[in-house]
């Protein structure tokens, strides 16, 4: 017999508001989660996500607004009878049982056969591959091992939605690797509705199907990682999702054409925007950077003079900052041993790729 589980079931939030006193800490969330789908809450310190996913397992001041899982609204009912499963961040394994009882006290908790609850935890601590470790204590183990054994002891009950707070913060960065695939495979081969909350935008990108990125008790954007990357909504999520350049100003048109003006000056062309406010966003990877040559600093975004700040060393790239006209713009360079580097104070031209510059409103 292996673990089983039900059809995959979807979430959906509504209008959902939780308050510490007079603080309010998420404001009218509204979200849905695909049945299967690996989702993560991304987000700073202090920007809800934590407390998103408590609300969703029974934890927390009450809600207002619905949690439903499945067509059931579980805002008001009591953990233990949501079926759901949370990993936490320090696991929150019983020190003075071995990693066998362990796994099997939620299904003694719930009076289940012993037959039933012997066949139950061996097949969960296969599926960590940890059966060999059955009779020892969590002191005995690594962290990465502890780690299996707190998902083994969650999946063993069969939850409808499996909840991860921030599980892999406590391993080194190595181990985090490793265990993150992991749990993505442990996933797959359940299918269980995941969420999965972290600060940790590596982790959050190559685990998930989609996020949710939160600031400040709201959602700020929902997509596929490379959607969030290449096509943010807004300032706060083109900041927080991997480094970039963005400038403010105003947006306006000359001679038939779209330009940028910047809160200095630097004019870009654009393709097609409307007047007004507004602030550019583009990534270090998508200028270019060369010999100064003949450029002029114009709307023609192939042509910007700079000089060089400084550099660094990035392995796989040569990060140099770059001074044009007061801005201050990061600029990867690819590494090739043998390419000659540009150094600092050197003057340089710089080329934007327009087709990846993103517009963000005020």
């Amino acid at each position: 017999m292996s673990l089983s589980h039900s059809e995959p079931v979807g979430i959906r939030i509504e209008n959902l508001g939780i308050s510490f006193g007079d603080t309010e800490v998420l404001k009218g969330v509204d979200l849905d989660i695909l049945p299967g789908e690996f989702f993560a809450f991304l987000g700073p310190s202090g920007s809800g996500k934590s407390t998103l996913l408590r609300a969703i397992a029974g934890f927390g001041p009450e809600p207002t607004g619905r949690i439903l899982i499945g067509d059931k609204d579980i805002a008001h009912l009591l953990p233990w009878q949501r079926n759901v499963g949370m990993v936490f961040q320090n696991y929150a394994l019983w020190p003075h049982m071995s990693v066998w009882r362990n796994v099997a006290f939620g299904l003694e908790e719930r009076k289940m056969a012993k037959d039933e609850i012997r066949q139950r935890v061996d097949d969960a601590l296969d599926l960590v591959g940890l059966k060999h470790l059955a009779e020892r204590r969590p002191s005995q183990l690594s962290g990465g091992q502890q780690q299996r054994i707190a998902l083994a002891r969650t999946v063993v009950v069969e939850p409808r939605v499996l909840l991860l707070d921030e599980p892999l913060s406590n391993l080194d960065a190595n181990l985090r690797v490793q265990m993150r695939r992991e749990l993505l495979e442990l996933q797959r081969e359940l299918g269980l509705t995941t969420i999965f909350v972290t600060h940790d935008q590596e982790e959050a990108n190559t685990t998930s199907d989609r996020i949710a990125v939160l600031d400040q008790g709201v959602i700020q954007q929902v997509g596929s990682p490379i959607d969030l990357y290449d096509k943010p909504v807004n300032r706060f999520v083109a900041s927080f999702l991997g480094t970039a350049n963005i400038l403010d100003g105003l947006i306006k048109h000359e001679s038939g054409d779209s330009v940028f003006v910047s809160d200095k000056g630097l004019m870009l062309r654009l393709d097609g925007e409307n007047d007004g406010s507004a602030s550019l966003v583009f990534r270090p990877q998508n200028a270019f950077i060369q010999h100064s040559g003949d450029a002029t600093n114009s709307s023609d975004n192939s042509q910007l003079q700079g000089t060089v700040v400084e550099k660094e060393f990035l392995g796989s790239i040569v990060r140099y900052m770059v001074n044009v006209q007061g801005h201050q713009f990061l600029i990867d360079d690819i590494h090739r041993r043998g390419n000659p580097e540009f150094i600092e104070d050197s003057k340089v031209k710089l080329s934007i790729d327009a087709d990846s510059q993103v517009v963000v409103r005020y």
